[in-house]
C-alpha cells in the first residue's frame, strides 16, 4: 500500500504553508491521506485515531481498515458536509491491503487507485495511464511520487514537497511495517537567479533635488513667520 500527497497548504490564493503535512496517522497498520480544509483533516483524522486506539487497547487485536473506513464516514455524514475533509484512507489488516476514498458528505469508494483533491485530476491521469495489477514497490513508489508530481505543475492548490508513506506486511509475517518518507522528493527547489540586479550607484540620473526643513512649535516658543 503506498500513499502520496504534496505538501501546500493555501488560505484563498496566499501559500500559507510550503510544508504541510497531510499524511496523518490513523493507526499502526493504516494512514490517511487529507484534502480540503487542514483543520477539518488533521482534527478529524486525529480524533477516529484516538477511537482505534481505545479499540485496540479495548480488544487486545489489531483494528482493520474497514472499522477506520466507518467510523470516519458516519462521522462525516452526521455533520453533513460541514467539515471539508475529503480522505484517503489505506492500510494492511488480516485480510490483506485496503484502500478507501472518504467524500465530506460520507460516502465511500473502495478501488485499486484513488485520488482526492484540487490536483486528482491530474494525478488520475497519471494513474489511468500507468498503473497495472501487481506492481512491485519500487514501481509503485515511482508511480505515486509522479502522479503528486502531476499534481504540482498543473493545479495552483498543489506545490511544494512530495510525501510518500509505505505500508507492507509480508507473507506469514504478523507485524506490519510502514515506512513513512517525508519530503521524499523536493520538485520545486528555487533555482539560484541567473543574473545580479544590483545596479552600480549613480546608475540613475539625478535631476533634481528638493531639502523639506520642518520645526514644530514648541510650548512658550515665538510661532514661525508664515
Amino acid at each position: 500500500m503506498v500513499l502520496g500527497a504534496d505538501t501546500r497548504a493555501t488560505n484563498g490564493p496566499i501559500v500559507a504553508d510550503k510544508n504541510c503535512e497531510k499524511i496523518h496517522y490513523i493507526a499502526p497498520n493504516m494512514y490517511c491521506c487529507g484534502a480540503g480544509t487542514a483543520a477539518d483533516t488533521e482534527f478529524t483524522t486525529q480524533l477516529i485515531s484516538n477511537k482505534l486506539a481505545l479499540h485496540r487497547l479495548n480488544s487486545r487485536r489489531e483494528g482493520r481498515v474497514v472499522t477506520a473506513m466507518t467510523m470516519l464516514k458516519q462521522h462525516l455524514f452526521r455533520h453533513q458536509g460541514h467539515i471539508g475533509a475529503a480522505l484517503i484512507l489505506g492500510g494492511v489488516d488480516v485480510t490483506g491491503p485496503h484502500l478507501y476514498t472518504v467524500y465530506p458528505h460520507g460516502s465511500t469508494d473502495q478501488l485499486p487507485y484513488v485520488t482526492m483533491g484540487s490536483g486528482s485530476l491530474a494525478a488520475m491521469s497519471v494513474f489511468e495511464s500507468r498503473w497495472r495489477p501487481q506492481m512491485d514497490r519500487e514501481e509503485a513508489v515511482a508511480l505515486v511520487a509522479d502522479a503528486i508530481k502531476a499534481g504540482i505543475f498543473n493545479d495552483l492548490g498543489s506545490g511544494s514537497n512530495v510525501d510518500i508513506v509505505v505500508i507492507a506486511k509480508a507473507a506469514g509475517e504478523i507485524e506490519v511495517k510502514v515506512d513513512v518518507m517525508r519530503n521524499y522528493m523536493t520538485p520545486n527547489v528555487r533555482p539560484a537567479k541567473e543574473n545580479s540586479y544590483l545596479l552600480p550607484r549613480g546608475t540613475t540620473r539625478t535631476l533634481s533635488v528638493l531639502i523639506l526643513i520642518g520645526c514644530s512649535n514648541s510650548e512658550g516658543a515665538h510661532p514661525a513667520p508664515p
